[in-house]
């Protein structure tokens, strides 16, 4: 970001490295707690960086759009067209509610919230979190389940850090139900109160109906448990899909035209997954992969990427190069498309 920046590569690129326009990805946006140790602390930014990243986006000539707009937009042979620029966040935390919705509407920025059902009705875990909170809790972390073992002190914020990190990556690369289950026997061991944290900062069902009622508001689907799609089979991967779309419409009383893969990376959502978001009648279906739009994502409309607000790069000089869409024309190689 900083080499995007001082080079002003951000500037004399644009022009091939920023498509038609971009989904912006954010999960918590609140005001920053000053902890040390925060495993998960790119998955939120500030009320104030969120307001200066729209401001920059106006004043580059973005126009804010809802996704019902952003397949029309692809489709548009008009080259010379402003660039777009739609916001979608995932999960359905409260703080998107109290901290996000005013910023927004300040910019007159319509906005997108993915609901997972199981967090509405507190039946699925933030399992991230709980990990994070068990790390937090404890001064050695130790799990041995099923053949699985792990150990590492935990007494420093840098022994908690390098604690988290060995355990999330080990158990991201393996099963879902062993990444659960060990994280549960942590969560036990720290008492980690799952269903509390669920509660603390997911919108439950009737905050969710009042949000789909606010105009500029679209809600969108998540998943049932927020499941790696891809590590489960088929039936499953498309009863997670189908059947939190049809939860949340009864809910809200409105159709659900737009659905987040959980995780979103290519190791938990694919082309099998993309076939299943189209078959199911979705207008668009995003995920993490990092990216601007272009015409071409027109014929891949299940298979959006997206570009995430990182809260560890909350500078101006970072947004700047988000926006530019240089960072992604180096990270996908020149490619325009990454939906293998």
């Amino acid at each position: 970001m900083q080499a995007i920046g001082l080079t002003r590569a951000d500037r004399w690129l644009a022009g091939v490295a920023r498509g038609r326009g971009a989904i912006l990805m954010l999960h918590h946006v609140r005001p920053d707690a000053g902890r040390g140790f925060a495993p998960n602390a790119l998955l939120e930014v500030t009320p104030a960086f969120l307001d200066e990243v729209l401001t920059l986006a106006a004043e580059l000539g973005f126009v804010f759009v809802p996704l019902d707009e952003v397949p029309q937009r692809l489709a548009d042979p008009r080259p010379d067209t402003a660039p777009f620029l739609a916001l979608t966040f995932d999960d359905g935390y409260r703080d998107n509610v109290v901290h996000a919705q005013p910023v927004l509407e300040r910019h007159g920025a319509p906005w997108t919230v993915f609901v997972t059902t199981g967090f509405a009705d507190r039946t699925a875990r933030l399992w991230w979190l709980e990990l994070e909170e068990a790390v937090r809790r404890l001064d050695q972390v130790a799990v041995m389940e099923g053949g699985f073992a792990f150990s590492h002190p935990a007494r420093t914020d840098a022994e908690k850090q390098a604690a988290f990190d060995g355990l999330y990556w080990a158990l991201r690369s393996g099963p879902e139900e062993r990444l659960l289950s060990v994280i549960a026997s942590l969560a036990g061991q720290a008492g980690v109160n799952s269903r509390a944290l669920v509660e603390e900062l997911c919108l439950d069902w009737d905050e969710i109906a009042a949000l789909a009622r606010v105009p500029g508001v679209t809600i969108g689907a998540h998943t049932l448990t927020h499941p790696m799609l891809a590590k489960h089979d088929a039936t499953r991967a498309r009863e997670e899909i189908e059947r939190s779309r049809a939860i949340i419409a009864e809910r809200i009383g409105r159709p659900v035209r737009h659905f987040a893969y959980p995780v979103g990376d290519p190791t938990s959502a694919g082309p099998r997954e993309f076939a299943i978001a189209r078959e199911a009648g979705f207008a668009t279906a995003v995920t993490t992969r990092p990216g601007h739009l272009f015409p071409e994502h027109a014929r891949h409309l299940t298979a959006l990427p997206r570009v995430s607000l990182n809260g560890l790069y909350q500078t101006k000089t970072a947004a700047r190069a988000l926006l530019s869409g240089v960072p992604f024309l180096l990270w996908n190689r020149g490619r325009r498309l990454n939906v293998g």
